[in-house]
Parts: C-alpha cells; sequence; structure tokens
C-alpha cells in the first residue's frame, strides 16, 4: 500500500479561470499534467473574456 500523505504534501496549481489554486486529487493521477481548472464550472466556462 502506498504511503499517505498529508493534503499540505501534495502537489498545487493554480486554475486558469478563477485563479485559486488548488490540490492534486487521485483521479487526476493519470493526467495530472493536462490539468487546467480547479472544477466542472471553470472548466465549462473557460476563459474570461478579460483574459482574452
Amino acid at each position: 500500500m502506498a504511503k499517505m500523505r498529508k493534503k499540505s504534501e501534495l502537489p498545487t496549481k493554480i486554475c486558469q479561470r478563477c485563479g485559486l489554486p488548488f490540490s492534486w486529487r487521485r483521479k487526476w493521477a493519470r493526467d495530472w499534467e493536462a490539468v487546467k481548472y480547479c472544477s466542472e464550472r471553470c472548466r465549462k466556462a473557460g476563459v474570461s473574456a478579460a483574459e482574452r
């Protein structure tokens, strides 16, 4: 069994939509490098008009 990590030890990224930090999740293990958004809501919203 894999060693358990504290949540503070998990890798983090900044959401491209809302700008808030989010932590690694197990469901993103295979494609963590491709994850850009913190939630489904941000992913569906995409890039805001102000960022274009």
